[in-house]
């Protein structure tokens, strides 16, 4: 939940010639990027955890996701804004943020195409069973046609999905299933604040109820309290013997070790999933060898533009704080 309190400031940061941006990021490029924005601003980049704690009392303004750990605030003693370059941030102790007056906001909304799109190409291809076709071009198997109907590819149109979460991410999502002809049921904690991608609307407390209804279940929510672990044994019991999971949310709002017993068991038919609860995932996971479950390595939000659209919201809540304005986007503490 973003932390929509405040407190009065003067400006946060300095005039852009007096600032410095660290960015800490093994992949993503940056500060190449931000280079190619001209501005005054001072910049540099590091690429490991411990590169990263060297330079940590250089810069004002870190820019960061993964590498991020709680005691590199004693590290820091100039830093004044943590843009987190991912939409999760259950890694930072907020509490510790507010004490030393250290601004949090997340990219929430940078990868919305990225993922909702990831998350309809899982879709397709559990349901048009493209993955097990990718699987036989290794072993150069013509699968011959199917007449067992149960097991045959499916059609989109008519089918029910459950979009968990309509935030941006879930919201395009919604807005692409329903291009493809099915039937759109969002959950909600806040039904109020709705943008009417979904027709069918309902609360947090209507999921268990809502599983046996649907043959899509999608989780494109944050991981809180109330979402770890949401997909367990429980919740899998609901759902039909013929549908599918797909994860982009955060590994920890499934209990992966339920999930690997329905889809051994048949349970449900199959499950994408592009998040876990440890990564890199364990070369011993049973999810590797299961024929019913397409893995992706966290890669859902990966596009070329992921830097620009990154750089984007910095550049605006750089702006923000130099002028002591306390409307962040994307704001957390």
């Amino acid at each position: 939940m973003t932390d929509t309190s405040s407190t009065a400031c003067d400006p946060c940061l300095p005039a852009d010639g007096d600032m410095v941006i660290h960015f800490a990021h093994p992949a993503y490029r940056l500060a190449e990027c931000f280079a190619r924005r001209n501005t005054a601003i001072s910049h540099f980049q590091t690429e490991n955890r411990a590169a990263t704690l060297d330079r940590l009392g250089e810069g004002q303004v870190l820019v960061l996701s993964g590498l991020w750990s709680n005691e590199m605030l004693d590290a820091a003693p100039n830093l004044r804004y943590i843009q987190v370059c991912a939409a999760g941030y259950d890694q930072f102790d907020r509490d510790a943020l507010r004490a030393k007056g250290i601004r949090l906001a997340n990219g929430s909304g940078v990868n919305r195409n990225a993922v909702s799109d990831h998350a309809m190409a899982m879709i397709l291809a559990l349901t048009r069973q493209i993955h097990t076709g990718r699987d036989r071009q290794r072993e150069r198997i013509w699968r011959p046609m199917i007449s067992d109907i149960a097991r045959r590819e499916e059609e989109l149109e008519g089918k029910r999905i459950l979009i968990y979460g309509l935030g941006a991410i879930g919201s395009r999502l919604a807005l692409l299933a329903r291009a493809f002809g099915m039937q759109v049921i969002g959950i909600k904690r806040n039904l109020a604040d709705h943008d009417g991608s979904v027709l069918d609307l309902r609360p947090p407390a209507d999921f268990l109820a809502t599983l046996a209804e649907v043959d899509i279940l999608v989780l494109t929510c944050p991981l809180t309290p109330q979402t770890e672990n949401l997909v367990d044994a429980a919740a899998l019991a609901c759902m039909k013997p013929t549908a599918y999971l797909i994860n982009v949310a955060r590994g920890r709002c499934v209990d992966e070790a339920a999930l690997i017993e329905a889809l051994k068991s048949g349970a449900i038919a199959g499950a994408g999933i592009d998040t876990f609860v440890e990564e890199p995932l364990g070369a011993d996971s049973p999810l590797w060898g299961l024929e019913n479950a397409l893995i992706t390595p966290h890669s859902a939000g990966e596009t070329r533009r992921y830097e620009e659209n990154v750089i984007d919201i910095l550049l605006t809540n750089l702006r923000c704080l130099q002028q002591g304005d306390e409307g962040l986007i994307n704001r957390i503490v």
